[in-house]
């Protein structure tokens, strides 16, 4: 049932919001707050644009816009992008409590379909390469599509050499198709899946070789429409939310180390992650493991490494100052795919890796237990080699 605004007291309101976010105990969003909010990070995201909401009050600055709807940036014509914000930087005022409630969203705003996932888009290269040109330091790209398109694969590599973070939905149709969505699928874009609050993959989300981290992504709250009047409980999230999540985590661990660049900002994220496998095994389902910011930016673990090497294809990349650079490097260019090619998922093997140890590894140790990772048919788990370039 939605949870309306309307009628409630907004401290009321916005407890009971609040009281849906199970993944903020979950990953000691207490203790986080105390180290990094994500103070002087902004995060672009490319949605349905951003309204000024109070949640989002002063957190929001306009981007640029390529929908080709009526509206500009600040004003979303779906209510998706405007979930999106709130779960990365939120203030919890009548609304949700973003992750990093101490950075900034740019909001750009493209055109994309009913079904973010199969999607007849406008803007989205234009926008990545604005987003890249702008003070962004992560984008935040909460959908996807079946298609490479020279044109977004160029934008993305732009991006990557302007020093940029991205992270993307790898989609949730995995019980209708196998494959990764683009931009999820293209080697310079960190692929996000959705996981439960046991820490179980979700039975909807995308699998294969472009999988590199995993998020909370089942059962959030969001808004249900672009009339901003109430929030919906039920069937909330998705890789949507996970990808949104997964950009606020990155924001705290870059706030904390605000020299790191991208590599050692992504190499964190995956040293620190929750898994029982081997690192350089990461799974088909959730990659390198589920997202614990709080184990660098509370207890200081994990290995920033080099500042100039992608971590997850092991090649140098351009723009590892931050700064940007003044062409795209081809170094991180993926294998030449011919156009409107569909992504390619990997095997289709159905997996299941449980955890046995004593929930120090875990992404949701309050939580306690043990967690099944994959639950999608249930037989033994199909580990995939490291991506490649």
């Amino acid at each position: 049932m939605p949870l309306l605004l309307v009628g409630l007291a907004p401290n009321a309101a916005a407890d009971e919001v609040r009281s849906k976010q199970w993944y903020l105990k979950a990953m000691e969003a207490g203790n986080l707050w105390k180290a990094s909010t994500g103070e002087g990070i902004s995060v672009a995201v490319i949605d349905t644009g951003v309204s000024e909401t109070p949640a989002l009050r002063g957190r929001i600055e306009s981007g640029k816009d390529f929908a080709g709807v009526p509206g500009g940036p600040l004003n979303d014509y779906h209510g998706h992008g405007t979930t999106m914000a709130e779960l990365i930087v939120g203030s919890g005022m009548e609304g949700l409590k973003g992750l990093a409630p101490g950075a900034e969203v740019i909001s750009f705003r493209v055109g994309l379909g009913k079904s973010f996932n199969n999607r007849k888009t406008s803007g989205v290269p234009e926008a990545i390469r604005a987003a890249a040109d702008s003070d962004a330091k992560i984008i935040s790209m909460s959908f996807g599509g079946k298609y490479l398109r020279p044109s977004e694969r160029e934008a993305v590599e732009y991006a990557q050499a302007r020093g940029k973070l991205m992270f993307a939905g790898v989609g949730n149709d995995a019980e209708k198709k196998n494959f990764i969505d683009y931009p999820a699928a293209y080697p310079n874009v960190v692929g996000v899946s959705a996981a439960d609050k046991t820490g179980k993959v979700a039975k909807f989300s995308e699998f294969g070789e472009y999988v590199d981290l995993a998020a909370p992504g089942l059962d959030i709250p969001r808004w249900c429409d672009k009339t901003f009047r109430s929030y919906c409980d039920e069937g909330g999230g998705g890789t949507s939310a996970a990808t949104a999540i997964a950009s606020a985590s990155a924001a705290l661990v870059w706030s904390k180390h605000p020299d790191w660049t991208a590599n050692q900002v992504l190499r964190v994220l995956i040293d620190t992650a929750g898994r029982d496998w081997p690192k350089d095994e990461p799974s088909d389902y959730l990659g390198y493991g589920l997202i614990r910011p709080a184990r660098n930016v509370v207890k200081g673990e994990g290995k920033p490494g080099p500042a100039d090497v992608d971590p997850i294809t092991n090649r140098r990349t351009a723009g590892s100052d931050s700064g940007g650079g003044d062409s795209p490097s081809g170094s991180s260019k993926p294998a030449e795919v011919e156009k409107e090619a569909p992504s390619d998922g990997g095997e289709k093997t159905a997996a299941e890796v449980s955890g046995d140890d004593d929930g120090d590894n875990l992404l949701w140790p309050v939580l306690g237990g043990l967690v099944a990772v994959v639950v999608i048919g249930g037989a033994l788990a199909a580990m995939r080699a490291r991506r490649r370039a």
